[in-house]
């Protein structure tokens, strides 16, 4: 069969203090204090995220877009939107 396997992005958990958020066997946690843009999001804004390529993913309902990178060592990107 042709094509790339990926593994699907799933919100696993939201918390008052952030996300998690698994892809493929990895989980990660994107803290609020890191990411403020998910802090006033809607369940269903969250939850419609896509990975449009490797390590890049998308959230259209919120115009937001992360590389892995930013997730896995936020101190690496330190300018937040206010």
């Amino acid at each position: 069969m042709p094509g790339t396997v990926t593994s699907p992005v799933e919100i696993v958990q939201i918390t008052p203090f952030g996300l998690w958020l698994a892809i493929g066997e990895r989980e990660y946690f994107l803290d609020f204090r890191n990411f403020p843009w998910f802090r006033q999001a809607t369940i269903e804004a969250i939850g419609k995220v896509d990975e449009l390529a490797p390590g890049h993913l998308f959230w259209p309902l919120l115009d937001i877009d992360l590389d892995l990178a930013s997730i896995e060592h936020p101190e690496d990107f330190p300018l937040v939107a206010r």
